[in-house]
């Protein structure tokens, strides 16, 4: 039998999934590291930590499934985006703390570089907003404030390197310094029209060409595994970002077709195809991936508050369990006119109002904890169909279907109210670890061992969620929701 094996490098632990070709889930292994908070808004990796949990893990999967390095065909790697390491030309040693994506120490930067006028060039060029979440000012902080790193960067002494490129270092003994177009897309730095480092940003933000990772298609050769690590080399065949592997693992390959990860927030990517597509709504235009010489782009937009809104409820003790919010929401059979918006930390797209705040409307003595939770429940899917209907816009492309994973698309009632309030089939896939199944797919491509019909052929459902709705009523419950937001847009500046 010959396997796939993906490495899932992510924010709190990393893990390795070793699948069948057919993409069966044989054997998995997660360890938990180390969050580094040094200062208030800082937030930090130990590279080493990183490298030596995910190379254990890797291990330790291939020893449960009894399964030898000469049987694993291909491996995949997908990580967390936009994180941003530095360290020595090869050596491989970290010459400072991974800057977590997370990490808010650039703001002043960003601050500055927009009062110069240069969003819009960043946007035209990147698809990103000029915000700390991305590599490049997190770089130009390293170059600024890491004492001889813009000295030894400039004779070409150090490397630079996303989550990937680091572990495609030490996995290759330093052999390979390279990325893909989907991580590179997420650095301020690559030019989505060009498919290249971005000279002119390069010299705004101060970064010498020579530290930057070369780009590989998503499907490329990075090399093999050193033979000491796992018993024999493993080629390394494939390399994505998260969310963008959840999107290729969920066989959302052509253009219309979306997916939602549902975690602490909600991560939507929908597929544009072979162009990118500019955002006035704040949405962000990225690189899909790159995968049999054609590159595919994606909109892709976050809700800040998804499955957090599930713990408020557990804080407010309205639940024990995260798990009993379906039962309870239940209990009803609507929301009672109840909208509670979850703009806790403000909102996202299509708002982008970071003083927006939490806000419940439509209460009546007749209000029960059910609707509560009803509503809160509610209050993640109108989210959700906020920033679909601004990508759909933009992107002059008809969602045909959201195929959904994470942690509340196990919440059957939940995908009800989401199908209903977006009008479109919500599909639940039967493999729910769609992050690490894209990684592994896309190795096997990179291997030829699958193609890209033989990915959509190999996705398979689980549960089919079907709109009940009629348009009308749809319509009028989205108007309540708009005007529940107005309500809560600028609240804390007001109070301020």
């Amino acid at each position: 039998m010959k396997y796939l094996l993906a490495l899932d490098q992510g924010t709190t632990s990393s893990r390795a999934i070793l699948f069948g070709l057919e993409g069966r889930p044989v054997a998995m292994a997660q360890r938990e590291f180390r969050q580094l908070y040094p200062r208030p808004g800082w937030v930090e990796h130990d590279p080493l930590e990183i490298w030596e949990s995910q190379l254990g893990v890797t291990q330790e999967a291939l020893r449960q499934a009894g399964v030898e390095a000469r049987e694993v065909v291909a491996l995949g790697l997908t990580n967390q985006r936009e994180t941003t390491l530095v360290f020595e030309r090869g050596t491989g040693r970290p010459l400072y703390n991974a800057i977590v994506w997370q990490d808010r120490r650039t703001a002043s930067l960003c601050q500055e570089l927009k009062a110069q006028g240069l969003e819009p060039l960043f946007r035209e060029r990147t698809g990103l907003l000029l915000d700390p979440y991305f590599s490049g000012t997190k770089l130009a902080w390293l170059l600024a404030n890491v004492p001889g790193l813009r000295e030894r960067a400039g004779k070409g002494e150090v490397r630079f390197g996303t989550v990937d490129t680091w572990l495609l270092y030490r996995l290759t003994g330093g052999r390979v310094h390279a990325t893909d177009p989907s991580n590179a897309s997420r650095t301020l730095l690559f030019n989505l029209h060009t498919l290249s480092w971005d000279e002119e940003l390069l010299g705004i933000l101060g970064i010498p060409p020579a530290m930057l990772p070369e780009v590989r298609p998503s499907d490329g050769e990075f090399g093999a595994t050193l033979p000491e690590l796992f018993g024999a080399p493993i080629p390394i065949r494939g390399v994505l970002g998260d969310q963008q592997a959840a999107l290729f693992g969920q066989a959302a390959l052509a253009a219309g077709q979306g997916k939602c990860t549902y975690g602490t927030g909600a991560f939507l990517l929908l597929n544009t195809g072979e162009r990118p597509v500019p955002s006035p709504k704040g949405l962000l235009s990225t690189v899909a991936w790159s995968v049999r010489g054609k590159v595919s782009y994606a909109l892709e937009g976050s809700v800040f508050m998804a499955g957090a809104v599930v713990g408020w409820l557990q804080g407010l003790g309205l639940i024990r369990e995260s798990a009993e919010v379906e039962a309870l929401a239940r209990e009803v059979a609507d929301s009672g006119g109840v909208y509670l918006v979850p703009a806790f930390t403000g909102l996202g797209a299509p708002y982008w109002d970071p003083y927006a705040r939490g806000a419940i409307l439509g209460l009546t003595r007749g209000t029960s904890r059910a609707h509560l939770a009803r509503a809160a429940l509610e209050g993640v899917a109108f989210q959700v169909r906020d920033v679909v209907r601004a990508m759909e816009g933009e992107a002059g492309l008809s969602l045909e279907e959201l195929r959904v994973d994470g942690g509340m698309a196990q919440n059957a009632l939940f995908l009800e109210i989401q199908a209903d309030l977006l009008g479109v089939p919500v599909l639940r896939s039967r493999v729910t670890e769609t992050t690490a199944l894209g990684a592994a797919w896309m190795a096997g491509v990179g291997a030829g061992v699958l193609g890209l019909e033989a990915v959509r052929e190999a996705w398979t459902l689980e549960a089919r969620f079907l709109p009940r709705l009629s348009p009308s009523r749809r319509e009028a419950l989205y108007q309540g929701w708009r005007r529940a937001v107005e309500r809560a847009l600028g609240w804390a500046r007001e109070e301020g």
